[in-house]
């Protein structure tokens, strides 16, 4: 009896801590963006991407490469709009939209802010039940997201080398995506894995 007692309080406990800490956890934690399956998101209603670019797409400071040329050209054809949302200054944002052939850019975002997510969605012309945000910080990109109510992704970077600034963030993600893992494990996950298939 004392056990269940016991059990009951924890399972609440946990609960509550989820509701105070969900605006920091991620929809969904992934390797990267190129094991998401959108051939299966776009099945699922979603029509608009919003995507970090430095260490979400490419490494930090990198030109877009060819897989990622690929990916902006797979997604045109099933017909989502991207939107390609930095704080990064112009040049670099530009550049690499030209280069991918994303539908929208915008540099110095002010992320977390919502009001960029929400500015990212108008031009998009899509809303928070068909808009996915992917990126690979949770304070910067996650946060933002969650708080505009968008379903989001978050990825492993791609490369370790960040600025100094990045790699004290990252230290203050790794107790919450603890916390993020466990409960996933204890509650289940939010949405449907968006990961593709092992073939």
């Amino acid at each position: 009896m004392k056990g269940k007692l016991i059990g009951k309080i924890s399972f609440f406990i946990s609960q509550k801590e989820y509701t105070m800490c969900s605006f920091l956890y991620p929809g969904e934690y992934l390797p990267s963006t190129y094991s998401i399956d959108f051939d299966k998101l776009y099945k699922e209603g979603y029509r608009g991407i919003i995507f970090d670019i430095d260490n979400t797409l490419v490494p930090h400071g990198a030109p877009a490469d060819a897989r990622a040329i690929a990916l902006f050209a797979h997604l045109k054809e099933l017909g989502f709009s991207c939107m390609l949302l930095s704080n990064n200054k112009e040049p670099r944002v530009r550049t690499f939209y030209d280069a991918v052939g994303a539908s929208f850019y915008m540099h110095k975002a002010g992320k977390p802010k919502p009001s960029g997510y929400r500015r990212a969605m108008e031009r998009m012309g899509t809303d928070t039940s068909n808009t996915i945000f992917i990126g690979d910080q949770i304070f910067t990109d996650i946060v933002g997201a969650n708080l505009t109510k968008i379903r989001t992704i978050l990825v492993k970077p791609i490369h370790p080398k960040e600025e100094i600034q990045i790699v004290l963030k990252r230290l203050l993600e790794k107790p919450i995506l603890g916390c993020y893992l466990l409960h996933r494990r204890l509650f289940g996950a939010r949405y449907a894995s968006s990961a593709k298939k092992s073939k």
